[in-house]
C-alpha cells in the first residue's frame, strides 16, 4: 500500500467511537443548522484562542471571503499578501474584488517578508493579510506596527497554523481578524470542508454573521448586501467541538514526528524546515528542500511513497492570475523555491516504522543521487 503525505484512518479508528457518537447526538437533536453544536463550537473554538467572538462558515476559503467584507474591504481595495500560498488566500482575495499585491518571502521559512510590504502600500490599500504558513506565524509585530501606521486592517490566514504561537500569542488573535479552514488535513481538521472567523471587534463579528446567513439578522429579512448562504453544518461543528479538546494532543504528535525526522535527516543535504525566532511550530506541513527534488519524488514512488509538493506554482506565475501583470522573476526567492521544496508525510497517528520507511527510502535515493 502507497504511503501518503498526510491519512486519516488510524486516527479514524482511534476515534471511531467518539466520532460516531458526535454524529448521532446531531441526528438525534433534532437540528441540523445553526444548532447548540455550531454555537457549543463556536465558543470553545473563541475561548481556545482568547477572542471574544468565532463564526463558523463552510469553508476556509469563505472565512477568508467573509473575513475581508467584514473588515470592509471592497472593489478595488488592494490586499498585501504572498505567492508563496495555497491558491485559496488570492482566490478570496479577488472573489471580493480587491486587488492582490504581493511581496517575497524569507529562504529559510517561506514566511512573508515582513521588511518588504511597507513598499508595496499604497493609496488604494486597504488590508494586509499574513499567511502562517505550513505551521508557523509570520512576524507579526512590525507588521501590526505597520497596520497601525497606515490605519489598514490585519486578516490573519490561518488555514495552516491552529494552535500556532509567536512569542506567545496564539496565531488568530493577533490581528483585527483570523481566518481558519477546517479541511480534512488541517492540524484541525473535519470529515469533510469547514471554517471559521475569529475576532475580538463585536462589529466585526456582527459583520460576518450577517455575511454568512445572505446578510440577514432575522429570518427573511436582509439589512445588508452581499449576503452568502456559508453555514457550518451541525454535524462537522459537533466533530470539530469534541475534536478540538484533543488538539494539543495533536500538535504533540506532529512535534514528535518532526523532531524523528529532524535527528534522522540532519546529516543529509535535505534543507529541513527552520523556526522562526519566538514561534511555536506545529508542522502542518513538513516541508523540505532539494535541487534534485523532482528526481527525489519519483524515485520514491518504487518504494511505494507518495510526496506532495506544497506549492510547485506560485500564485503570480498561474495563469488565472496573469490579469495581475507579475513578469518571472518579479518574486525571486518564492519561485527558486518552488522549485526545489516538497512535503514529507506528517500527521499525527503516523507509524514510527511508517516513518522510518520514508526516512530509509530518503536515503537510499539521496545516496544514489
Amino acid at each position: 500500500m502507497t504511503l501518503h503525505v498526510w491519512d486519516y484512518r488510524q486516527e479514524y479508528e482511534n476515534e471511531r467511537d467518539d466520532i460516531l457518537d458526535a454524529v448521532d447526538s446531531v441526528f438525534r437533536s433534532g437540528q441540523l443548522v445553526l444548532g447548540q453544536s455550531v454555537r457549543g463550537f463556536e465558543q470553545a473554538f473563541a475561548d481556545y484562542h482568547g477572542v471574544a467572538h468565532c463564526a463558523s462558515v463552510d469553508n476556509g476559503t469563505n472565512a477568508l471571503v467573509l473575513g475581508l467584507q467584514a473588515l470592509g474591504v471592497e472593489r478595488g481595495d488592494e490586499v498585501i499578501t504572498v505567492s508563496n500560498t495555497a491558491a485559496p488566500t488570492v482566490v478570496a482575495i479577488d472573489a471580493v474584488g480587491a486587488v492582490p499585491v504581493f511581496v517575497d518571502v524569507h529562504p529559510d521559512t517561506y514566511l512573508m517578508d515582513v521588511a518588504q510590504v511597507e513598499a508595496a502600500i499604497t493609496e488604494r490599500t486597504r488590508c494586509l493579510l499574513p499567511v502562517h504558513l505550513y505551521g508557523q506565524c509570520v512576524d507579526m509585530e512590525p507588521l501590526l506596527a505597520l497596520a497601525a501606521r497606515h490605519d489598514l486592517a490585519v486578516l490573519e490566514d490561518c488555514a495552516q497554523a491552529h494552535g500556532a504561537r509567536h512569542h506567545g500569542r496564539i496565531a488568530g488573535s493577533m490581528g483585527h481578524a483570523a481566518a481558519f479552514s477546517f479541511y480534512p488535513t488541517k492540524v484541525l481538521g473535519a470529515y469533510g470542508d469547514g471554517g471559521a472567523a475569529i475576532t475580538s471587534d463585536p462589529k466585526v463579528d456582527a459583520n460576518l454573521r450577517r455575511l454568512r446567513y445572505y446578510g440577514m439578522e432575522e429570518r427573511y429579512y436582509v439589512v445588508r448586501t452581499p449576503g452568502h448562504n456559508s453555514r457550518l453544518d451541525e454535524v462537522h461543528a459537533e466533530v470539530l467541538r469534541r475534536k478540538l479538546t484533543r488538539l494539543d494532543d495533536y500538535i504533540a504528535g506532529r512535534r514528535a514526528v518532526a523532531a524523528r525526522y529532524a535527528e534522522a535527516l540532519a546529516d543529509t543535504d535535505i534543507v529541513l524546515p527552520a523556526t522562526a525566532p519566538g514561534n511555536d511550530h506545529v508542522y502542518y506541513v513538513y516541508v523540505v528542500r532539494h535541487p534534485a527534488r523532482d528526481k527525489i519524488i519519483e524515485s520514491l514512488k518504487s518504494y511505494g511513497i507518495a510526496l506532495n509538493i506544497s506549492y510547485p506554482w506560485p500564485v503570480h506565475t498561474m495563469s488565472g492570475f496573469a490579469h495581475l501583470g507579475y513578469a518571472e522573476g518579479a518574486f525571486p526567492v518564492t519561485e527558486a523555491a518552488a522549485k526545489e521544496i516538497f512535503s514529507l508525510p506528517m500527521y499525527p497517528s503516523l507509524t514510527i516504522s511508517d516513518q522510518d520507511k520514508v526516512i530509509g527510502a530518503l536515503r537510499d535515493v539521496l545516496a544514489n543521487l
